[in-house]
């Protein structure tokens, strides 16, 4: 019952946090490969590298490196996966490289048993200007639940 009454209300979070969404421009997406690993039921840390591409591009703009670390209940074990990520700013003109370095922060639901998926609405960045938005669901092969609050560092590859 707390597992079905928990997912609910990633679930709402998940869905209701887009709305927020509407005040900010599409600026680009942020693709992750992020390391396999295992739940150590009240959370996990993986490392993760990401490329930026603008709107505009189709090659990387800039590759960031990043660790997510997640805190909830997180049972189980994931190969490696990719998560895809629109980026979305208060203006065009407020991206610059390594303005998406920083702290993001938001809630994440997923749930594997061989194939899966998973979603991460984030917030953050330089002055906490940006948004990370699902562009597609999450990934992933394994045996793993996880419902939580997410925490994604990110760091320029030039830093």
């Amino acid at each position: 019952m707390k597992l079905i009454t928990a997912t609910t209300l990633v679930a709402a979070a998940l869905f209701s946090m887009p709305a927020h969404a509407q005040d900010k421009i599409e600026i680009g997406r942020l693709e992750c490969t992020v390391e396999g690993g295992i739940g150590l039921i009240l959370g996990s840390s993986k490392d993760a590298v990401c490329s930026f591409y603008d709107s505009e591009a189709a090659e990387p703009t800039e590759v960031y490196y990043g660790k997510v670390n997640k805190v909830g209940l997180d049972i189980g074990f994931t190969e490696e996966s990719v998560i895809q990520w629109l980026v979305l700013a208060p203006s065009t003109d407020a991206y610059a490289p390594g303005s998406l370095a920083g702290q993001y922060v938001g809630v994440s639901a997923e749930a594997s048993l061989g194939l899966g998926a998973g979603a991460n609405v984030l917030v953050g960045g330089s002055s906490d200007g940006f948004m990370l938005q699902p562009l597609s669901v999450q990934g992933q092969t394994g045996i793993n639940v996880a419902i939580g609050i997410t925490g994604f560092q990110l760091r320029s590859a030039t830093e």
